[in-house]
């Protein structure tokens, strides 16, 4: 399969949209770019970078408003309807029919794009093994897990046999071994077929793993290459140190960020703390920040050159973090004494014949940020809605905020705040008419309502008069998490609140979530990204209903047996792989 010597060319691309109050939006600022057929091809950057504004104008949904587009040699515009013809193309928001079983949702599919009867089965067959789909073909597509959706979503995009396949952004909300197994995917049709492939993605380590990279911001393209000749931009500058004793990752992470004039960026890393030094950092003032600590080299990342690149172009479009304001409540929150704010005992959650939950317990300290983990499927959902008193338990104890939830549901629901991990606030409604009403259904009413909506907007920097459904993801989940904490709650419950935002965004989330701790808000979060697990105190992994590991992240590399300084991500694919192949030795065992 052969189209030509580019699969790709863009020139002067320029695409406006109208933003709130009718102000013009720059989705695509003048985008030329080249990309190379058989290959894979990643555009990574912030929200409102352009990138899906781009990958749908590829795929001939939108037409831009100046510049040329040549996809497959024809013409974005004139010969759309051709292009989409060759082309596949998986969505943020795959449009499964979840009624319908896997197979029917292939047939489906199938059907749309015209694909020969008696080809299907041969293809159906391939694309069933490749997801290791074919257990479930009979399984409605509603009651599959996260991971398994997107894996079934990218088979009904492959029905047919593509020129080029586009992907935006298809490991969102998917779990680490779910990701895996969907790039060993997208990696095998490109060495099997010489598939071009191109990605949009959040993940700097998904990037890594493509050979041509376009970092875009604000419509623009700012640096495009192969990973190791973006990653020469960090050359020299990256370093690693730990923490002092008893000093958790994150705090020296906020006072690596907070010198700004000595380093671009710092994150925490299997116990450790990666960071980026300014090219023209003062040797004297970098040796007093680091007190005593001993930084050493490190090799650079791609995710270094693009926070440096970011950094460097002043990006203004992210929301800085958040300082949350010190309020009495909170103060006496912090000199409470060191019960748990939240046990749980045997916890069981059934849905018919299925379990969920199975004998879950563990408890949450006063102040603590404690991280729920697993794969899609797990049960950090149920349990996390049981927690808030939004389901009702099976069996077991549940204790929030000294209440307990069998007798005092709602009382508890009023001592908690919860964002979940999608936006599920009004789209159609301002910022300022969404404060009000979810306001209004904790419980505030006149001046405090409005003053604490005043709090909360200065807080999170939020334009009131914004329309809700027209802001990135990263206003919006700063939205969300001032609507969750409108009522000072004593804890707050985030599920996956980072799912689909950017390095640059997460930062600042974390330094908001840190400051909340600070103040003695008790925050327990699920979120799979593995790195994230690192800014906790304490973590649990999950896996069909079980908790297969309880401790500090410290704790839980050493038992997945990893050294220091080895990745969560690694430790977490270890943890759930060794204790599947244990259920399955049981399983083989009782069948014997």
């Amino acid at each position: 399969m052969s189209v030509g010597d580019v699969t790709v060319v863009a020139k002067g691309l320029r695409k406006v949209f109208a933003g709130p109050g009718g102000k013009p939006v720059r989705a695509l600022d003048g985008v030329s770019l080249s990309i190379r057929p058989g290959e894979l091809t990643a555009l990574v950057g912030p929200d409102g970078a352009g990138k899906t504004t781009l990958l749908r104008m590829l795929v001939g949904i939108l037409a831009p408003d100046e510049g040329e587009l040549q996809v497959l040699g024809m013409d974005a515009t004139r010969d759309a309807q051709r292009i989409q013809d060759r082309i596949s193309y998986m969505p943020q928001r795959f449009g499964l029919y979840e009624d319908l079983s896997v197979e029917e949702n292939l047939n489906l599919y199938a059907d749309l794009h015209g694909v020969d009867p008696q080809q299907r089965r041969q293809r159906f067959d391939r694309l069933l093994a490749m997801t290791d789909l074919a257990r479930f073909t009979h399984r409605p597509a509603g009651k599959l897990s996260g991971g398994m959706k997107q894996k079934l979503g990218l088979a009904c995009t492959l029905v047919r046999s593509p020129d080029l396949l586009v992907l935006d952004e298809p490991s969102v909300g998917v779990d680490p071994l779910s990701r895996r197994d969907l790039w060993k995917i997208v990696q095998q049709l490109v060495d099997d077929e010489q598939l071009s492939v191109i990605v949009s993605t959040a993940y700097m380590d998904e990037a890594e793993r493509c050979a041509q990279v376009f970092v875009m911001h604000q419509g623009k393209v700012l640096a495009e290459g192969t990973p190791s000749a973006l990653r020469e931009r960090a050359r020299g500058l990256t370093g690693i140190v730990s923490p002092p004793l008893d000093t958790p990752a994150r705090d020296l992470q906020a006072k690596l960020i907070d010198a700004s004039d000595l380093i671009i960026d710092a994150v925490p890393s299997g116990g450790n703390v990666r960071f980026i030094r300014q090219p023209e950092a003062d040797k004297t003032a970098l040796s007093k920040l680091f007190d005593g600590l001993s930084p050493t080299d490190r090799p650079e990342e791609l995710e270094d050159a693009f926070m440096m690149l970011l950094r460097q172009h002043h990006v203004e479009d992210a929301p800085p973090a958040a300082t949350p304001e010190v309020h009495q409540g909170q103060r006496e929150r912090a000199s409470n004494d060191d019960k748990p704010v939240i046990v749980v005992r045997d916890l069981v959650r059934k849905f018919g014949d299925f379990t969920a939950v199975a004998s879950t317990s563990f408890d949450v300290r006063r102040g603590e940020i404690f991280g729920l983990l697993g794969p899609n499927g797990a049960g950090k959902t149920t349990t996390f809605r049981m927690l808030c008193g939004l389901l009702p338990a099976s069996g077991g104890h549940l204790e929030v905020a000294g209440l307990d939830l069998r007798t005092a549901r709602a009382q508890a629901r009023g001592r908690v705040g919860y964002v979940s991990q999608k936006f599920a606030l009004y789209g159609n409604l301002s910022v300022q008419e969404n404060l009000q009403f979810f306001g209004g259904a904790y419980g505030l009413r006149g001046d405090a309502l409005r003053a604490r909506i005043r709090a909360v907007q200065t807080q999170f920097q939020l334009d009131a008069d914004a329309v809700s459904g027209d802001m990135p993801g990263g206003y919006k989940q700063r939205l969300a998490m001032a609507a969750g904490l409108l009522h000072e709650p004593d804890i707050l419950f985030l599920d996956e609140p980072t799912s689909g935002i950017d390095p640059l965004a997460r930062r600042s989330f974390w330094r908001t979530i840190t400051a909340l701790v600070k103040e003695g808000v008790t925050v327990v979060i699920t979120t799979h990204f593995m790195e994230e697990a690192e800014y906790c105190d304490r973590i649990a992994i999950q896996d069909a209903g079980r908790v297969l590991a309880l401790g500090t992240p410290k704790a839980v590399r050493e038992q997945a047996g990893a050294e220091h300084g080895v990745d969560m991500n690694s430790a977490f694919i270890a943890i759930v792989e060794q204790a599947r192949a244990k259920g399955h030795e049981a399983g083989a065992e009782k069948v014997a």
